[in-house]
């Protein structure tokens, strides 16, 4: 394979990133040849490191390099507290907004009929067995406010109910908004507001 071939295997690998479509990945690729020793070689290093590495943790379905995540690792979060996702960048958003200090639960998508997913697609199951386990006093159901995000998080409020409290976010969280794309503010807003079901 030639070399200009490479190079746009690179460009052509970069533009599936999110966010990122053929001309953007062709001036990040270029951006990163020209600073090569600065971007292109320590990001090729990490990268490597990182595909060695990164796992889901067992516990929880977080994202990190061990098989139990810091964060249900920490003794300081087992408080009884545990906020319900549905994605991993659901929880970075949340940890980068600093607002919650208990532990996670990521379900990895929302039920949908139309997509053929349900409960057991799902970590609900796992959510299930947490609430006994950890001994969990409330669950927060920090769920994307769309269509399946609500419906899955009605779903999860019926499987539960009577078992533990349940709150959801509240003030803040636009319909059809999704958490990893809300400010640290308005997460702030939403967590400290939340509600019962």
């Amino acid at each position: 394979m030639s070399d200009s071939n490479d190079i746009e295997a690179l460009i052509d690998l970069m533009a599936r990133l999110p966010g990122l479509g053929p001309r953007s990945a062709r001036r990040a690729v270029l951006h990163m040849i020209r600073k090569r020793a600065l971007l292109l070689t320590p990001l090729a290093d990490q990268m490597t490191r990182v595909a060695q590495t990164a796992r889901e943790c067992l516990n929880c379905g977080n994202i990190g390099t061990r098989d139990i995540c810091e964060i249900c690792e920490s003794e300081k979060r087992a408080n009884g507290l545990l906020c319900v996702v549905e994605d991993v960048a659901d929880l970075w958003a949340m940890e980068r907004a600093g607002v919650f200090a208990g532990r996670y639960h990521v379900l990895g998508g929302t039920l949908s009929a139309l997509d053929g997913i349900g409960p057991d697609d799902l970590r609900i199951p796992q959510l299930i067995t947490r609430i006994t386990s950890e001994e969990i006093t409330e669950v927060i159901l920090a769920l994307n406010a769309t269509i399946d995000g609500q419906t899955t998080a009605h779903y999860i409020a019926d499987q539960l109910e009577g078992r533990v409290t349940l709150t959801s976010l509240a003030q803040g969280v636009p319909i059809g908004g999704e958490l990893d794309y809300l400010d640290d503010g308005t997460i702030s807003a939403a967590m400290t507001a939340r509600k019962p079901l």
